[in-house]
């Protein structure tokens, strides 16, 4: 655990407060109506980072999917709003990007429709030659459960 500007960030998944998490990203573009139980799973199976203020409350997450081997993906980043202009953001990344269990990958990949510039300050990149890639891709997959 480090601390800036009397924030906090952990990758202890037991701080990690699911109903900021879940009422976040089920307002998000990425995740909209996503249900918690789905949230849960995806906490469970997943290298999570969380932020939080002097009094303990979660202010922002990150998740991460990994072997941590080869491969990770980074997703649903966020700061809560009243939050953010703090360069909480910068610090989650970099404290991903930095952290000791995902070093040595071969491919960090991750997806955003408005947060190049964040991601580009650490190392990512648009993807080169992306008739490589496939994806299933079902953007609308909460919204009728």
């Amino acid at each position: 655990i480090s601390m800036v500007d009397g924030y906090s960030i952990s990758d202890d998944k037991n701080k990690l407060d699911i109903q900021v998490i879940h009422h976040f990203l089920s307002h998000s573009y990425w995740a909209k109506n996503i249900p918690i139980e789905t949230v849960q799973r995806s906490i469970d199976n997943s290298f999570c980072v969380g932020i939080y203020d002097t009094s303990g409350a979660q202010v922002a997450f990150a998740r991460v999917i990994t072997d941590f081997a080869t491969f990770a993906y980074l997703g649903d980043v966020f700061v809560v709003e009243h939050h953010r202009n703090k360069g909480l953001s910068k610090w989650l990344v970099k404290f991903i990007v930095e952290h000791p269990l995902l070093q040595g990958l071969r491919r960090l990949l991750l997806v955003t429709a408005d947060a190049h510039g964040l991601y580009q300050q650490f190392g990512f990149q648009p993807i080169t030659q992306s008739e490589n890639y496939l994806s299933i891709h079902n953007p609308n997959i909460y919204l009728n459960i």
